[in-house]
């Protein structure tokens, strides 16, 4: 391939480069961490060069979709390029139109559009995605396409729909099979009806799973009881696909950190505007103020977490999207993954939407409410039983001297203004038994004091290299 690459592939994303880049269709079963976003861009980059296509309809989770225009397309993208990159928005202002509009501008600028997997889930989605097809050569990609598994869910129905209009399409997931390998008929349906030589999912289903018939409430139903012939399916998933899991990459680095974007519920925005001009909030007649800043800093996060502490002490809810994405996170995970939290309360929740999710066993906590004759078999269980996959913890109990490398993803579901706690905590998995590169994944709202404390965080940070003579590191 004569590409000039604006940062330097690893081995494996050169790999998966060299057997997809003029494939019409193709599925990056790349695990978190490995760099599928880059392998995709490049892929997109080397079919404009070609004059292949003119056009990218990038469609990914709502926590991802920023990262694609903030930060990924800016730093893989080649500097000879020139495009356009609009992420969609619902509430289309006179503002959103504009950029919208210059999708469609004659000219030889490569035309990006990323949205959010929901949006197919509306005829407004659907009609300026199918208009954004109609006119370009496109290349149509699904980043995390577990999010289409479900055959029966509107989103997955329309994307499929829109398949067609793309003269190229890919799919990117780390966990391709998430609860079983039926999972693979839609995102493999979207790519092409006939890779996996099934046009319905039923014989598709039939093929590979034995079913059973249970009798509820006077019906009969059937469900999958186990599955079969899943050597054959891995045969025909090789055709068209790369695996990659990060202990098969050498050239890795040690730590990974990647981002994942949230917005703030309406509900959450107006506290968090109230707290922030006011040092005073209400939710349900319950009432919040704030004396000096730091209280006011850790109102903010509060509610941002989904969660407000009224002056007389009880806590409240507050509908929020930060627990819905580390769940999304979870499931695009491989292996086990700890999970760091800044409030108690916080840990209650993740506890509560863990095991309703995986099941009794599947997770242990490691903080202030931890008994303390249940903290070392805790650390046993989630170090060597396969049943439990999870851990969740403060840094500031569980950040210090023990031992976690059953795990290579490391999750903050919030962080505290602590550079120490923040760098010991990091440090539970990825020390002395590690094999394997460390992923941590930070969940960060938008425009709020989530992103305040990273910048203080990274600031401390490259103070202490200044000081110490150090590089800059690569950091969150």
């Amino acid at each position: 391939m004569e590409y000039k690459f604006k940062t330097t592939p690893y081995k494996h994303q050169m790999t998966a480069l060299e057997k997809s880049w003029n494939r019409e269709t193709y599925a990056y079963f790349m695990e978190m961490g490995t760099g599928k976003t880059k392998v995709l861009i490049d892929n997109l980059a080397m079919l404009y060069d070609k004059g292949k296509v003119n056009g990218a309809l990038i469609i990914a989770p709502k926590g991802v979709v920023g990262t694609w225009y903030k930060n990924e397309i800016p730093a893989h993208l080649p500097d000879h390029i020139e495009y356009q990159s609009v992420l969609w928005k619902s509430a289309i202002t006179k503002k959103q139109k504009e950029h919208l509009d210059t999708l469609f501008k004659t000219g030889e600028d490569l035309q990006i559009l990323i949205m959010n997997v929901e949006a197919f889930s509306t005829t407004k989605g659907m009609d300026f995605a199918y208009k954004f097809l109609s006119a370009h050569r496109t290349l149509m990609a699904i980043d995390e396409s577990t999010t289409i598994k479900t055959p029966t869910a509107k989103r997955t129905k329309n994307i499929i729909k829109l398949a067609g209009f793309a003269g190229y399409r890919r799919i990117m997931t780390g966990s391709p099979v998430t609860k079983n390998p039926l999972d693979l008929y839609t995102q493999c349906d979207f790519l092409s009806p006939w890779l996996l030589d099934f046009t319905s999912y039923y014989a598709f289903r039939n093929r590979y799973a034995e079913m059973k018939t249970l009798h509820m409430h006077g019906r009969q139903i059937q469900v999958v009881n186990g599955f079969k012939n899943l050597g054959e399916l891995s045969d025909k998933l090789k055709d068209f696909s790369y695996r990659v899991l990060k202990e098969d990459c050498l050239d890795l680095p040690d730590k990974i950190f990647i981002k994942r974007q949230i917005t703030l519920t309406p509900d959450q925005r107006k506290l968090y505007e109230q707290m922030k001009k006011e040092a005073m909030a209400i939710l349900k007649g319950k009432q919040s103020t704030t004396v000096n800043t730091l209280t006011q800093l850790m109102r903010l996060q509060q509610i941002t977490c989904g969660h407000f502490t009224a002056d007389d002490g009880a806590t409240q809810p507050i509908p929020n999207n930060r627990i819905t994405e580390l769940m999304n996170v979870l499931e695009e995970t491989e292996g086990k993954a700890i999970i760091w939290a800044h409030y108690q309360y916080d840990i209650t929740e993740i506890l509560k939407a863990v095991n309703k999710e995986y099941g009794p066993g599947s997770i242990v906590d490691y903080y202030g409410l931890t008994p303390q004759e249940d903290r070392q078999p805790n650390i046993k269980k989630f170090q060597d039983d396969p049943k439990c996959r999870f851990m969740v913890g403060t840094p500031a109990t569980g950040g210090y001297g023990i031992t976690l490398t059953a795990a290579n993803t490391v999750i903050y579901y919030s962080n505290g203004y602590d550079l120490e706690k923040r760098l010991q905590s990091e440090d539970r998995a990825h020390r002395i038994g590690q094999k394997k590169s460390v992923t941590y994944v930070d969940i960060m709202a938008d425009e709020t004091v989530d992103e305040k404390i990273v910048q203080a965080l990274r600031k401390k940070i490259n103070i202490a290299s200044e000081v110490l003579g150090e590089e800059l590191k690569q950091w969150i």
